[in-house]
């Protein structure tokens, strides 16, 4: 399995948005200079994560971009299902007259992973990169 450069750039740029102080926004230029990538390319995640709710755009000189919901509740798999979609990673391809067993298995490693996924924060990440730098 492997996820979209997409959301490779989207979870880094959560994790940046959500380290900067309550109401600072920054600004798709910069964005993408400390990620080393395309504006425009990053404009598209930008779209997709402002469409989920996650990030919010303000327009004018001193607009940009900042984290719309509360930072404490966005997860790593609110970040992947709004780049990656929520479709099943594993579908089985043959005809069972009771079911896949194989897909059994791999719908619940999924679950399990989306589980975890969802329980973890970019909030912690950020509090523990924090710390680590404290420690300096």
């Amino acid at each position: 399995m492997k996820y979209s450069k997409a959301t490779n750039y989207a979870l880094h740029t959560m994790v940046y948005l959500i380290s900067l102080p309550k109401g600072s926004t920054v600004g798709v230029q910069s964005l993408a200079e400390m990620q080393v990538l395309s504006p425009t390319y990053l404009s598209k995640i930008l779209t997709q994560l402002a469409k989920g709710g996650l990030i919010e755009s303000t327009p004018g000189v001193k607009g940009g971009y900042k984290v719309a919901k509360a930072k404490a509740e966005i997860s790593f798999l609110d970040v992947i299902k709004t780049t990656e979609g929520e479709s099943q990673l594993f579908n089985c391809s043959m005809e069972h007259n009771e079911g896949c067993m194989i897909e059994k298995v791999m719908i619940e490693a999924e679950q399990n992973m989306k589980d975890d996924l969802a329980n973890k924060f970019l909030i912690d990440l950020v509090n523990e990169m924090d710390e680590k730098s404290g420690q300096n």
